[in-house]
């Protein structure tokens, strides 16, 4: 009976104090989100003094306003035309990422998982190597080839150097060789043809996984400063090239109500799909296992 009955409480008081630890760690995380919308609500005049980082003696609108009205995150008509806009270059942008990545990304994977041949892992390895690779290392070849393509300042230029990803072609390949081979091999033997496999047999296990991968690449490319502030120049600049007008707005510093406003729409998007996915997301990376 006493053997029974130490571990088990030993257990309990270790889920105890693993929750406590959880709870400490997301409150850690969450406190910068929590400080930025209060703050935003703040008049856009207020300095944040020593005392004085949260609240102040009204909260308003006003600093999304003047947020909006400084940069051009939302489209507007002007004589008859669609203006360009920050969440729309952006919207582009992301979405013919994500879009040639789904294509690109499964069939990359179902080489590696389903086919053998000569030399299949040190090429494996090659396109591996991209994780390894700083982004910085590749900007100035990536920015000549845009000149010359004569791409400068468009969203394709931006989404090109994306359209493969070595982390997305890795974490689908062992979404794919946790596919049962019985279920392989039933689907050769009713004649299907290697799309008709991919299409019917390796995605729709690895729905999961695309998912992850999907609210990955949207955050990753979402967020993107240094490679839109290279190849474009206004017309199809992403939002957060709209943060760089308020971090120096007076010569005493920053605006902060103006920032985290600022900040606050543009995050929000990313902050609500997650909330929708987060399972999907969450279950992907806990059962994709490494083989």
């Amino acid at each position: 009976m006493t053997s029974n009955f130490i571990p088990q409480k030993s257990r309990h008081w270790g889920t105890i104090g693993a929750n406590i630890a959880t709870g400490l760690i997301c409150l850690l995380w969450v406190i910068p989100i929590v400080w930025a919308i209060v703050v935003s609500f703040r008049p856009p005049q207020d300095s944040l003094g020593h005392n004085d980082v949260w609240f102040s003696d009204r909260l308003t609108l006003e600093s999304y306003q003047t947020a909006i009205d400084l940069a051009p995150f939302f489209p507007t008509i002007e004589d008859g035309k669609i203006s360009d806009s920050y969440y729309a270059n952006t919207i582009q942008y992301v979405v013919l990422t994500l879009a040639v990545q789904l294509m690109t990304m499964p069939l990359a994977a179902f080489a590696f998982a389903h086919y053998e041949f000569f030399g299949k892992r040190v090429l494996f390895y090659l396109v591996l190597t991209q994780l390894m690779i700083p982004t910085v290392i590749l900007l100035v070849p990536n920015f000549r080839t845009i000149r010359v393509l004569g791409l400068y300042d468009t969203t394709l230029a931006i989404a090109m150097p994306y359209f493969g990803s070595a982390f997305g072609t890795f974490l689908l390949r062992q979404a794919f060789l946790e596919v049962p081979r019985d279920m392989v091999d039933s689907g050769l033997m009713d004649g299907c043809r290697w799309y008709h496999l991919l299409r019917y047999v390796y995605l729709p296990p690895s729905r999961a996984t695309l998912v992850a991968f999907g609210l990955v690449s949207v955050s990753f490319h979402w967020n993107s400063l240094l490679w839109p502030l290279v190849v474009t120049s206004d017309k199809s600049r992403p939002l957060t090239m709209g943060l760089l007008r308020f971090t120096q707005l007076t010569d005493i510093g920053a605006r902060w109500s103006l920032v985290t406003a600022a900040t606050i729409i543009i995050i929000f998007p990313l902050m609500l799909i997650f909330l929708i996915f987060q399972k999907q997301f969450i279950r992907s990376f806990m059962h994709s296992g490494l083989k």
